[in-house]
């Protein structure tokens, strides 16, 4: 089972969160951009646009944060923590 957490903040209060499940056979990086994007139709957002900076934290640490700049639309908190909590 894949898992990943996606969590909005603001003033360093977690604002909400959505866990998001995949069974599929599909590859890691479908797994993820495909759980990224259906967090992001719940929380009604744009999709982030992955800057290098994010490209690296995530392969270090499978975790990243998106924060404004890497939305087209303006949103109403500080980032939005994308996590993998369990792989297959």
């Amino acid at each position: 089972m894949f898992r990943l957490w996606a969590r909005e903040f603001k003033d360093g209060r977690m604002l909400r969160d959505l866990v998001v499940e995949d069974d599929s056979d599909d590859t890691r990086t479908h797994k993820v951009f495909g759980a990224i994007e259906k967090a992001c139709l719940k929380f009604d957002l744009s999709r982030p646009i992955w800057l290098e900076a994010n490209v690296d934290e995530f392969k270090r640490t499978a975790v990243t944060r998106f924060r404004g700049e890497s939305f087209i639309d303006e949103v109403d908190f500080d980032y939005l923590e994308v996590r993998i909590i369990e792989e297959d």
